[in-house]
């Protein structure tokens, strides 16, 4: 019994070198794709978004932070167009453009995934 609890355990340390490769590594690719991601659907956004001065769409923005993005925009009425009024109806901007690219989204992180446990020797 001690021989075959001896090659049970022999793996454990190169398993868990892998495992701290593949933490250290996923963190830098997913934060890579999503912020690839997310400039996607910035770019979409400031095409779609009603223009009359252009500070509205010169104020969308994007923040990529460990696993979260954040995609927004910093003008003062921007939720007003976006969401409408009860006087003024909403043209949508931000919504939309993450629907447009949602799907993706799923295969940015797969992709992203896959790169670091390729790295992690884990393929």
């Amino acid at each position: 019994m001690d021989v075959e609890a001896n090659i049970a355990i022999g793996g454990v340390e190169e398993f868990k070198a892998a495992m701290q490769s593949l933490n250290a590594n996923m963190q830098g690719h997913v934060q890579e794709q999503l912020a690839n991601w997310a400039s996607d659907v910035k770019e979409y956004a400031k095409r779609i978004v009603p223009v009359r001065t252009g500070r509205l769409q010169g104020s969308i923005f994007v923040r990529t932070l460990d696993w979260m993005v954040e995609i927004g925009a910093e003008a003062a009425y921007a939720a007003l167009v976006e969401f409408g009024t009860r006087y003024v109806q909403a043209r949508p901007y931000l919504f939309p453009a993450v629907q447009q690219y949602l799907p993706r989204l799923e295969q940015t992180i797969c992709l992203a995934v896959d790169l670091a446990k390729g790295e992690a020797g884990l393929t």
